[in-house]
């Protein structure tokens, strides 16, 4: 297998959702570290512009969004598998309602004071004043949610998970573990780490049993790379060939248009380059740097918008 490697930070919630689905599948993998905010210039000449964490790199193919970072996991070690027969598109519907309504519950919920001064207690006043900037920026997208109304909705959707795990099962959605799993688990995890504001797990007793299963599943194993390093590997290996893929135009463009992808709900800095893969679940593009040379840059088709470049 390719090596995997996985640009991230330890704060990161999804990263911290790809780890735990690379301990899942046993994966070795490689851990370069990013910085949490902009300036990221290794980042950038990997992905052509998107900032987002966290990153899966395999040679010269980069994958954003950890959606088609899972299906890429789950084709590369396709056992034990993410998306059970028996709940499969039960699945990746409650992972999407966790990586967007519950995800985006928790963020207001942990960055009032009490989670503010918990999560960044041992960082210098200055850099955690800059990374609160950062990310007003980089959300300045998304429908804002006051303190009072997340936590509101919050204890309500730890209720809800809670009474899915009424009946005994082991897993959110019965005998099997699935994508829905990790994807509510990276949220609460990063409710864990809001100190005081932690507590509203504490009275949900099976999801509390289950998010320590969750923790159990660990990070597999992993050995450590610069991300300069990273940079310089891209540039010396190969995309792997799309010409023989089937090509799915909802956009009316071929094969080789050149157009921009960007995220369609926060952090919407848009990539440019030849459009070479249009897959039902997965675009593409092929962009040349200065430092990575030739790559290709991967996307979800769900959050992600095409615009053709005039």
């Amino acid at each position: 297998m390719s090596r995997l490697i996985l640009h991230h930070y330890p704060r990161s919630p999804f990263s911290e959702k790809v780890r735990t689905l690379l301990g899942f599948k046993g994966l070795q993998w490689t851990s370069v570290f990013i910085p949490a905010i902009m300036p990221k210039p290794d980042v950038i000449a990997l992905t052509g512009g998107y900032r987002k964490t966290p990153l899966l790199q395999i040679g010269a193919d980069i994958y954003c969004d950890t959606a088609l970072i899972a299906d890429v996991l789950e084709r590369l070690a396709p056992t034990p598998s993410l998306y059970p027969v028996e709940s499969a598109g039960l699945a990746r519907i409650q992972a999407q309602w966790a990586d967007s309504t519950l995800f985006w519950t928790v963020i207001p919920y942990c960055f009032q004071p009490a989670g503010v001064q918990s999560m960044f207690e041992n960082m210098p006043p200055e850099q955690a004043k800059a990374f609160l900037a950062d990310r007003a920026a980089f959300r300045r997208n998304v429908p804002g949610m006051r303190a009072p109304e997340a936590a509101g909705a919050l204890r309500l959707y730890l209720e809800q998970l809670e009474a899915q795990l009424g009946d005994g099962r082991a897993w959110l959605l019965g005998k099997s573990t699935s994508i829905a799993d990790f994807s509510v688990y990276h949220a609460l995890w990063f409710v864990r780490r809001a100190g005081a504001l932690a507590s509203i797990l504490d009275s949900h007793t099976r999801l509390v049993a289950w998010m320590e299963r969750m923790q159990a599943l660990g990070h597999g194993t992993c050995d450590k790379m610069e991300s300069g390093e990273a940079v310089a590997l891209a540039a010396a290996s190969k995309p792997l060939p799309t010409e023989g893929e089937a090509f799915v135009d909802l956009h009316g463009l071929s094969r080789g248009a050149r157009v921009t992808i960007a995220p369609s709900d926060y952090g919407i800095d848009p990539v440019e380059g030849e459009l070479v893969l249009s897959r039902p679940n997965e675009l593409a593009v092929r962009r040349v740097d200065a430092r990575a040379g030739e790559v290709v840059v991967h996307f979800p088709r769900i959050g992600f918008q095409v615009q053709k470049v005039d």
